[in-house]
């Protein structure tokens, strides 16, 4: 899709009153000052170019801290070779962070996605959004594109500064920000990041099934990233008046609305719209919500609070988990006890379902790790694991062996269910172990 450039007009030519001009990279350093808290949006929120010089000048401020969660480019300043000058804060890992984390060179925060504008709220001096944009409109208004997450609700009440893409998509929803709220802005011209759909293996299509099957017509969806939400969502193409609420829009989600699958008319907000916090996927979802009236973006407090997700009747929330103990808590953010992102929404959207009528959470794992050797079924969880979304939210389990159903459900009954669906050459190590530790009776398992 070719997308026409819109003409920014600024400075003496501007239509708009505004002291916002044009700026120089040097120039937008220049308006960074000493002890500034950086808020820097998600994904391609980041804008390269100013960063970049950033990394490159990083001597010439004091005590600047940079805030972000899922950055996309390895930097200096993450790997912490600024220390006095800049200080990075993280809040979701990447492969760009997660080397430096588990050095001891960034900080990582723990947090609920949905919490996020009120924990950077809280804890920054002198905050100033950093963010890409799309071109200015003819009324005067910027675009955060492929985004609204943490940044836009800080719309109006603190600086920002743009880095203006040509190529970031123009999109609806709470994310519009007028030239007279911009402190300073570059232009820039460079294709978005892409994340690239990894295959489906016939064990993500065995666990999708049993998902698909469960989704029944008018439902809203909130799907994760990987095979078994690709998987699930390609299931989908027949089903009649889905919708879309959802932290991060991918790509699935485009082929469900191009085959009509999707119309919003069966939810209670946003009706006819596909709402998201963010989208990172291909050029071809970028196409897709360019202009897209559609699609709308809204900040991440409204889209990931659990309280308004609850508003949504038969919301099905799709996500991954790396291991699962007898008690259902699911460790999501931790790859064998060591930390490899961060909470993210998954439990946003698992609490969010629970309150909602008809409401269906579904954790999705494969029954085991390395190459079978380790069962991600497990007594407990493996030592240093972050408990991602608790027991008390969890609702569906499913691997490749089926549903362990386990809301409402006792101890006794959890682990037998659980047991039920783990790869059947651990079943019986596991029903010792659980006897073991005294966690169930061996009469649970004759019943």
């Amino acid at each position: 899709m070719s997308r026409e450039k819109a003409p920014i007009r600024n400075g003496e030519d501007s239509m708009f009153p505004t002291e916002a001009r044009k700026n120089s990279v040097d120039e937008i350093l220049d308006v960074i000052p000493n002890q500034a808290d950086l808020i820097i949006p998600i994904a391609n929120g980041e804008p390269d170019a100013i960063l970049s010089a950033l990394d490159q000048q990083a001597n010439r401020y004091t005590d600047v801290h940079i805030h972000q969660m899922l950055p996309l480019r390895e930097r200096r300043y993450i790997e912490g070779a600024y220390l006095g000058h800049i200080r990075y804060v993280s809040y979701f890992l990447s492969g760009a962070s997660r080397k430096a984390f588990l050095e001891g060179k960034c900080d990582l925060v723990p947090n609920h996605f949905h919490e996020m504008p009120r924990i950077l709220a809280d804890n920054t001096r002198q905050p100033i959004v950093v963010a890409v944009a799309s071109p200015m409109d003819s009324h005067g208004y910027f675009s955060l594109g492929t985004q609204a997450d943490y940044a836009s609700p800080f719309i109006g009440k603190v600086p920002f500064i743009l880095e203006v893409n040509q190529q970031m998509p123009r999109t609806s929803g709470d994310n519009q920000i007028h030239i007279s709220q911009v402190a300073a802005y570059i232009e820039t011209d460079y294709p978005l990041h892409e994340l690239k759909s990894p295959p489906i293996s016939d064990t993500d299509r065995q666990i999708a099934t049993l998902v698909a099957e469960r989704i029944g017509d008018g439902s809203t969806l909130q799907v994760g990233i990987g095979g078994v939400p690709n998987a699930i969502l390609s299931l989908l193409s027949n089903h009649k008046d889905l919708g879309v609420h959802t932290e991060m829009l991918t790509e699935g989600i485009v082929d469900l609305a191009e085959k009509g699958a999707i119309t919003g008319l069966k939810k209670n907000l946003h009706t006819g719209k596909i709402v998201a916090t963010f989208a990172y996927g291909t050029k071809r979802l970028y196409d897709f919500i360019h202009e897209n009236r559609s699609v709308e973006f809204y900040r991440v407090d409204h889209i990931n609070d659990p309280r308004v997700i609850g508003q949504e009747d038969n919301i099905v929330s799709i996500n991954s988990t790396t291991e699962v103990d007898f008690f259902g808590q699911c460790a999501s953010e931790t790859v064998a006890g060591r930390y490899y992102s961060s909470t993210g929404g998954q439990s946003d959207f698992a609490r969010g379902a629970r309150f909602a009528k008809n409401g269906k959470g579904f954790i999705c794992l494969t029954s085991t790790a390395k190459d079978g050797a380790i069962s991600r079924i497990r007594p407990q969880l493996t030592h240093g694991s972050a408990v991602t979304t608790s027991k008390n939210d969890v609702d569906h389990v499913v691997t490749e062996y089926g549903v362990a159903e386990l809301s409402g459900k006792s101890i006794s009954r959890r682990i037998e269910a659980l047991i039920g669906i783990a790869h059947p050459k651990f079943r019986e190590e596991l029903r010792a172990e659980a006897e073991r530790l005294g966690l169930v009776d061996k009469r649970v398992f004759s019943l």
